[in-house]
């Protein structure tokens, strides 16, 4: 996940919503367009969009590194079911898709972003949809990322300085337990401040 990044470029200037709306025709149509070509096309028109917004190159590279290990899993069974063909196409495609979602994250403030889903969904208020609680859901689903990430490596850190870095019952553990704990304690204070009493 990105974070936001002030600038003055044309992404930066264009309404939440619009850029919102952008990246699902995007998805779509990454998704949709079959074969190597139009995936590495959507690719390269992502890092275009990168480069025009002055996303930062750190920013891309740490999205693009935490992927890099499920992407080359995720080539290798396509390699291996369909051939390089699939294993290109399925590899660049998601890789199309993290650069474009980091630019948007990168392009857009988070609180603009919540405000945006806000106003979207007050429409859907007669069907019992609540609008400030679907976005608080937004909020927590963007903080809680990034809060896991950071988790898992003071776990790791702390597995290492007991020598245990091999171990993953080691990592995974207190990386599950102190999540858990995490959740718990987000839960209790929301239901502190009356969030889900109606």
């Amino acid at each position: 996940m990105g974070t936001y990044q002030p600038g003055t470029t044309v992404l930066h200037r264009l309404p939440p919503g619009a850029k919102l709306a952008g990246l699902f025709a995007f998805a779509i149509a990454v998704i949709a367009l079959p074969g190597p070509w139009y995936a590495v096309g959507a690719l390269a028109l992502a890092v275009g969009l990168a480069m025009w917004a002055r996303v930062s190159r750190d920013s891309l590279l740490s999205a693009l590194r935490g992927f890099a290990i499920v992407g080359i899993s995720l080539g290798a069974y396509h390699v291996w079911q369909n051939g390089w063909s699939s294993a290109a196409a399925a590899v660049a495609a998601v890789f199309a898709l993290i650069v474009a979602s980091t630019v948007f994250t990168a392009t857009t403030a988070v609180d603009d972003l919540l405000d945006t889903i806000t106003r979207i969904l007050t429409p859907l208020r007669p069907l019992r949809v609540d609008p400030e609680k679907v976005a608080l859901a937004f909020a927590l689903t963007l903080r809680a990322v990034p809060s896991t990430l950071d988790l898992a490596t003071e776990t790791a850190d702390a597995a290492r300085a007991r020598g245990l870095e091999r171990s993953p019952r080691a990592r995974l553990i207190p990386l599950v337990l102190r999540a858990v704990a995490q959740a718990r304690h987000t839960g209790e204070a929301l239901t502190a401040r009356g969030v889900g009493d109606d």
